[in-house]
């Protein structure tokens, strides 16, 4: 009888040890490295070459072509929105988020829309029967002929099934409750969750069938399962937000089709997820007028512009070091602003604890927020509310200089209908602004963090 081969595998990063080691040597991951039972190969003969997969010649790339390659739209606009455009022909898409954070729901929901605008979905659950499945379908009043439903964890069925109907669209809910027959381990291990996602993969690319996958996360917010699966597939998707409150956002972590810096927004009602039109109108609807450290800032989340509120509190601290917290924004970045306060404007902060918060969960990914954060300071600081009807935009520079932001026009555009009369901006975005555009509003161009400051606490 042959010997049993055995390999320990990283379930964070996916590196492969003949032995078991407490320490990844590539991560750095404790207790990360798992044993997986290797299946003997078929002896070969000698000169012959294995083939795997579907077998295709090459072709120069000025004969391929792209009939049949043209994006499927869910019928969710903020959904297309992240995706690029819809879903492409053959993508692998993975879909992440906390538990109860809305991933079904809004999967059930993409797949009765695009029943209603493309054609049959095929939805293979491993998580739910076909009663409960119903039962929410009933709840968020889907009613979907073409849509069919898979209660089942063998995933080699599920696609035995998918190549029969051939759908517009595979759902697979989810990857850790799914079982390959040939694989080792038990569902959800990492050798497992590598097969199926191979599969997948396979299936997808062989068929032109778009695939979506729902894929758990660790308790550190991490997707389960090893690294190598999210390289594998084409699109991540991430699903986050306060299950204690309404707002959802959805964010393209990878996309090989499209940009990352996109995100949908969403509310969750009893009739299920509702598409966020005007972002801005909600972040800012809790807004209390007249407060010292609240600053609106114009801000891109991809190509919408978008107004978010940023709050800063700053006192007096009681430890030799004081602290620096910030939510929604990058730490580094917070310590260089505070810094150039300090130099250029003579801000004494060595004494004083700043916390930084970013309403509504926005994650502030350029530097056109610099300026609206160093504002949020210095009014918390002084305790000097500004004009409840001033928006700010500026990237700051080292020297305390402002600099200009892209598409300051749609950022404004976006502030004036959302009734906000009096902008500070660069200095150097005049020249794109067009007065007539703004008819009702004051637009103050500034050129340092010194202009800035006299034009905000001016009366």
């Amino acid at each position: 009888m042959a010997k049993v081969k055995t390999r320990y595998v990283c379930a964070n990063c996916g590196s492969v040890s003949s032995r078991w080691l407490g320490r990844c040597p590539q991560c750095g991951e404790w207790n990360t490295m798992t044993e997986e039972t290797l299946q003997p190969e078929a002896p070969r003969k000698a000169g012959s070459m294995q083939r795997t997969g579907t077998e295709t010649r090459p072709a120069a790339l000025t004969d391929i072509t792209m009939e049949d390659m043209s994006r499927l739209e869910t019928g969710i606009g903020e959904l297309d929105r992240v995706l690029g455009g819809g879903l492409v022909p053959g993508a692998l898409i993975l879909l992440s988020g906390d538990p109860g954070i809305g991933k079904s729901t809004l999967v059930l929901q993409m797949a009765a829309a695009v029943c209603k605008k493309q054609g049959a979905v095929l939805y293979g659950s491993g998580e739910e029967s076909q009663g409960q499945i119903k039962m929410r379908a009933e709840r968020l009043g889907i009613v979907a002929p073409d849509l069919f439903i898979q209660a089942d964890t063998s995933l080699d069925a599920v696609l035995h099934e998918a190549e029969r109907r051939k759908p517009r669209l595979l759902i697979v809910d989810s990857i850790q409750t799914m079982y390959c027959q040939d694989a080792d381990g038990t569902p959800g291990s990492m050798g497992q969750i590598r097969e199926g996602t191979a599969r997948l993969m396979t299936f997808a690319k062989t068929t032109n069938i778009p695939v979506v996958v729902i894929g758990h996360v660790t308790k550190e917010g991490a997707i389960a399962g090893p690294r190598m699966m999210e390289h594998m597939v084409d699109v991540v998707l991430y699903f986050e937000g306060d299950r204690q409150y309404q707002f959802r956002i959805l964010r393209g972590i990878k996309n090989r089709f499209g940009s990352t810096n996109e995100s949908g927004m969403f509310t969750m009602t009893e009739e299920g997820l509702s598409e966020l039109a005007n972002p801005s109108q909600l972040l800012l609807a809790e807004r209390s007028a007249h407060q010292a450290g609240s600053v609106i800032a114009a801000v891109m989340d991809g190509q919408r512009p978008m107004l978010g509120e940023i709050q800063a509190l700053t006192s007096h601290s009681v430890f030799a070091v004081p602290r620096r917290t910030a939510s929604g924004m990058d730490y580094n970045r917070l310590i260089i602003l505070l810094a150039v306060l300090e130099k250029r404007i003579g801000l004494n902060l060595g004494t004083q604890d700043v916390y930084i918060n970013v309403v509504g969960g926005l994650r502030l990914t350029g530097t056109a927020a610099d300026l609206p954060v160093i504002l949020a300071v210095v009014s918390s600081f002084k305790d000097i509310p500004m004009d409840e009807y001033t928006v700010v935009m500026g990237e700051v520079g080292l020297t305390g200089d402002i600099r200009r932001v892209p598409q300051a026009d749609r950022r404004l555009k976006e502030a004036a209908k959302m009734g906000f009369t009096r902008f500070i901006v660069p200095r150097g975005n005049m020249s794109e602004l067009k007065r007539d555009d703004f008819p009702d509003c004051r637009i103050i161009p500034v050129v340092s963090i010194r202009d800035a400051i006299t034009a905000a606490f001016s009366s």
